[in-house]
Order: C-alpha cells, then sequence, then structure tokens
C-alpha cells in the first residue's frame, strides 16, 4: 500500500475531495519511488485541524503554534534502514491550508502534500538553493499526480 489516508473527526471534507486527494498522493508516492528504483513507498497522510497541529508543532518542534505541514520521516537515525519503503507520516492543518488557498482546497492540500512527502524524501529549504531543488520535485510530483495513465518516475 502505497497512501494511508486518515482525516480526523473535526475535519469536514467533502468525500469526492477526499477520494481525489488520495489518489493523487498516491500516485505522487508511487512517482517518487520510480524515481529512486523502488517498487514503492509506504506513506501516513493525516488531515486534522490547526488545534491538534499546534499540539504535534509544540511537542516536536518546540512551536507552540500551528503550521501548515508537518513530516515526519521513518527513515532517519539509526532504525531508518529496516524498512526502506516506509518514507513515514505527513500531517496537515485543513484550517490553515483553507486560510492560505488562493487557487481552492484542493490546491492547497495537494501543494502541502508534495511539500510534505518532499521532507519525508530528504529534501530541505535551508537557503534558496535547497529550496529551488525542493520546489523543482514537488513541482514535478504535483505534474505526474494530475497526469492520467500509467504511473511515471517524478
Amino acid at each position: 500500500m502505497a497512501l494511508d489516508l486518515a482525516v480526523d473527526e473535526a475535519v469536514a471534507l467533502p468525500a469526492v475531495l477526499k477520494k481525489r486527494l488520495a489518489a493523487a498522493v498516491a500516485r505522487m508516492v508511487k512517482a517518487a519511488a520510480k524515481h529512486d528504483g523502488r517498487k514503492d513507498y509506504e506513506v501516513g497522510l493525516r488531515l486534522t485541524t490547526d488545534a491538534e497541529i499546534r499540539v504535534l508543532n509544540r511537542d516536536y518542534r518546540s512551536k507552540n503554534k500551528p503550521t501548515d505541514v508537518l513530516a515526519f520521516a521513518q527513515r532517519e537515525g539509526p532504525a531508518g534502514g529496516l524498512h526502506p519503503e516506509l518514507l513515514g507520516d505527513i500531517v496537515i492543518s485543513v484550517d490553515t491550508a483553507r486560510r492560505q488557498a488562493k487557487k481552492g482546497l484542493a490546491a492547497e492540500l495537494l501543494h502541502l502534500a508534495s511539500h510534505g512527502l518532499c521532507h519525508l524524501l530528504g529534501y530541505d529549504h535551508r537557503d534558496d538553493a535547497e529550496e529551488r531543488v525542493m520546489n523543482a520535485r514537488a513541482a514535478a510530483l504535483r505534474k505526474e499526480s494530475a497526469r492520467s495513465g500509467r504511473v511515471s518516475a517524478a
């Protein structure tokens, strides 16, 4: 399985949006795996509220405020090699995504998911050069998610 989607009870999203997002993110995960010469990766995607993501941001990043997306990589540290296909979890605040959405909620959720996926893949944006590379990979993943047909490496 490439993607495990969990939507918190407090998050109201139309079923069609959940289905489209799950399919698009699963396609991005598969495209990332193909890019890396793997059959597939496993990723968890949780859609939550500002209140819940604030707690995670506080507990794991010492930032006591909500954020749009968090990524919890499973391939880091000494145990990272045990299950190399297990990338980790992406957590998105739908509240923040709604506020940030300029091209609609679906586009913003996909943007945040691609950003989180890039973090799971090892990308970061500590400086302009890293940000350009990461943004290019995220854009390639989103482009692949929008295509139909067989998944290609991205």
